[in-house]
């Protein structure tokens, strides 16, 4: 690919880059927020714990959220138990429970004019994991409040990036990878 190519494909659909992050317990710990910087979007998995970490993290970049197991006040009632959405051309399921493997119905290659499913993202095991199957990927991005067991906080990100010309099997899907990122206090 040549440098004007690539300029080309850059203006034509940017990179994306999502922080993710699950079961804050009502805690936005500033070792967190500072892995946050600088994303276009935010998804929390469930367990937000109070209204105040949606408004912080909102003032960061758009959010998307979902409502947790511990989340049980008026407040946490708007919140969806699942929530679909679609970035950089990227179809992108959340829930703060996960199941492996998604029924079959869910891995359908289109849906109503949208993209194929290529992330599921979901929180509640306090575990962080990545793992594909069958093309989709799958991201626990951990726990981002309070420590328990040892463990240190921890946020996902996800980057979006626009197929590569040309590329094998790219179907001009967009790439996506992920990464676990450790959130330690300097």
């Amino acid at each position: 690919m040549t440098q004007s190519q690539a300029r080309e494909l850059d203006r034509a659909a940017p990179t994306v880059t999502v922080g993710v992050l699950s079961d804050t317990h009502g805690h936005l710990y500033p070792e967190v927020r500072k892995l946050l910087d600088g994303v276009d979007h935010i998804v929390h998995a469930g367990d937000v714990g109070s209204a105040r970490v949606l408004a912080e993290l909102q003032t960061m970049a758009p959010v998307t959220a979902v409502r947790g197991n511990s989340d049980l006040e008026a407040w946490a009632l708007t919140l969806p138990a699942r929530a679909e959405l679609d970035l950089g051309g990227t179809r992108i399921l959340v829930s703060h429970v996960g199941s492996r493997p998604l029924p079959v119905a869910e891995t359908a290659e289109q849906r109503s004019g949208g993209h194929a499913l290529t992330v599921v993202i979901c929180g509640h095991t306090h575990l962080a994991n990545i793992d594909r199957a069958a093309g989709v990927l799958y991201l626990n991005p951990g726990s981002a409040g309070p420590r328990r067991l040892g463990r240190p906080r921890t946020v996902a990100r996800l980057t979006i990036a626009p197929a590569l010309p040309g590329a094998p099997d790219s179907g001009a899907c967009p790439r996506v990878t992920a990464e676990i990122l450790a959130a330690e206090a300097d």
